[in-house]
């Protein structure tokens, strides 16, 4: 009896671990799986050169253990001899700005509501890669189509992208570096925004002193809320134009000044405003906003879900001008609220002190996923093991750079990725100039580049194989992902203020509330 009782525990345990390694893969990734996907994922866990770790990822879903080992947010240290070159952005071959065709093009004013109501970004205190402009991003990219980076490709940039959509397979911008040792292009220090005071006694429109030792550091402070948290409360105290794109690229010791925030709440990473007018009086102003680098929250110490470049994005709608609601990117999906549940702060806005009423907003260090409180923000897993965390750090105004356009989707043939099979027939046919010009550029930067973003390819490295020693992958859940595809293909077109199908908008900023 003694040993049937043994056999039957032994029996139950050997189940549930089976029944745990094989739920908790779909368990932790909320996204439908398909047989590509199957496919995909089968080729994957055959190039590891070991037979031990392809049977302990097919059948115990523990892949690439060998491989575990810290993943620090900042190496820097190892580089101090090397630390001026830091914070000196690079100065690229940024073409001429010109979309690419002689055709005539009709530009249009931004409302000014869309500014008047434009979001406040509050990153992250102690925050490692922050905002990067898109024109340098690409000067330490190669061009990587299927699994193999092309030594010889036409001259590409902002202006030309688009013709890298002709390419014969999975596009992908690859990092001419080893992300593993941090370089400085991917922190992007010198795109910190100086500090936005919420005492407009204390604005000034002298340009800021740079703290070379602050960007270094990576300060905390405690997720406690201020006395007026959740107030509406000016910040400005005289108004800041909008910074006009297209300059003159500066020489490197130039830019090295000229980088350096010059008005309170600006960053020189542009972000990307695109307007999409969806008829009946409803307009979409969609803000984006790039990292070249997403850095994976942890899991009983082990990080998961970093990749090279990061899209994130906000939308306010308008209905005849007056702002509805409000949508926040969050990893796969976001959440969506009605605009009397954002915090805002007024601002002064043309002259006029508190006419603008702008919405706050916050960013997850490392993720930079969207939220509209600070604090920590837990998803997926039970008893916060795997959160985001949000906090009152430096303010970014993303309407004092950026780039400006209108986008008419309904002329676009592949304004969405699940036709890009029938996009590419569309290319065979159509000559690159003879597609409509479906963005247009906004009246405050009329010669602002359109082709990158027809670019169908993805922004950063592909899925590193299971045989990279630096990739690894615990019950579904990869140390490395692939890169994200740019603003396009965000279902701009979308009548629902969601990006999933299934859209509940919230009334209140707390509570609970989930992406997936």
């Amino acid at each position: 009896m003694y040993w049937i009782d043994r056999i039957v525990i032994s029996t139950i345990v050997f189940a549930g671990l089976v029944y745990v390694l094989w739920a908790a893969p779909r368990f932790l990734d909320p996204t439908a799986s398909d047989p590509v996907k199957q496919e995909r994922d089968r080729r994957w866990v055959t190039t590891s050169p070991y037979f031990v770790d392809r049977q302990a990822c097919r059948w115990l879903r523990l892949c690439g253990l060998h491989h575990l080992r810290a993943d620090p947010a900042n190496r820097e240290h190892r580089n101090r001899k090397n630390a001026q070159l830091r914070f000196d952005p690079p100065t690229p071959d940024v073409g001429s700005g010109a979309s690419g065709s002689d055709k005539a093009t009709i530009v249009r004013d931004i409302p000014d509501y869309v500014f008047k109501h434009a979001p406040l970004v509050h990153l992250y205190s102690g925050e490692q890669f922050w905002p990067s402009d898109i024109r340098d991003h690409i000067t330490y990219m190669d061009v990587q189509l299927n699994s193999t980076v092309l030594d010889k490709t036409a001259p590409w940039d902002l202006d030309n992208m688009r013709h890298l959509n002709q390419l014969n397979g999975s596009v992908f911008l690859h990092s001419k570096n080893d992300v593993e040792k941090r370089p400085p292009w991917l922190h992007s220090r010198y795109n910190i925004p100086t500090e936005y005071p919420s005492d407009p006694e204390s604005a000034t429109d002298e340009p800021a002193e740079f703290d070379e030792l602050a960007a270094t550091t990576t300060p905390h402070h405690p997720h406690a809320r201020p006395s007026d948290y959740g107030q509406s409360r000016a910040v400005h105290a005289q108004p800041t134009p909008q910074k006009v794109l297209g300059a003159k690229p500066k020489t490197q010791k130039e830019a090295a000044k000229g980088y350096k925030p010059d008005a309170q709440g600006y960053s020189a990473a542009p972000a990307v405003l695109v307007l999409v007018d969806k008829g009946e009086g409803v307009l979409d102003a969609f803000w984006f906003f790039f990292y070249s680098y997403n850095l994976g929250q942890t899991v009983l110490t082990m990080r998961f879900g970093n990749h090279i470049a990061d899209w994130e994005h906000c939308m306010v709608r308008f209905k005849d001008g007056v702002p509805q609601g409000m949508y926040l990117s969050e990893h796969e999906g976001g959440q969506a609220y009605a605009w009397e549940a954002m915090e805002k702060r007024n601002t002064t806005f043309n002259g006029v002190p508190n006419a603008a009423e702008r919405p706050v907003i916050y960013s997850a260090t490392g993720s930079h996923a969207m939220y509209a409180t600070p604090g920590d923000h837990p998803y997926i897993l039970p008893f916060k093991m795997l959160k985001d965390v949000t906090d009152e750090g430096p303010i970014w105004d993303p309407s004092l750079n950026s780039y400006a356009y209108y986008y008419d989707y309904k002329s676009d043939d592949d304004f969405h990725p699940d036709n890009a099979a029938d996009a590419k027939s569309h290319l065979s046919v159509h000559h690159h100039d003879e597609l409509p010009e479906t963005l247009t550029p906004a009246a405050t930067n009329p010669n602002a580049p359109t082709s990158w973003f027809h670019f169908r390819g993805r922004w950063g490295d592909g899925l590193y194989p299971l045989g990279d020693v630096r990739q690894w992958r615990l019950f579904g859940q990869y140390h490395y992902v692939m890169g994200p595809q740019g603003p396009k293909f965000k279902n701009l077109g979308r009548k629902k203020m969601c990006l999933a199908k299934k859209c509940r908008i919230r009334h209140e900023r707390f509570g609970s509330g989930t992406w997936y």
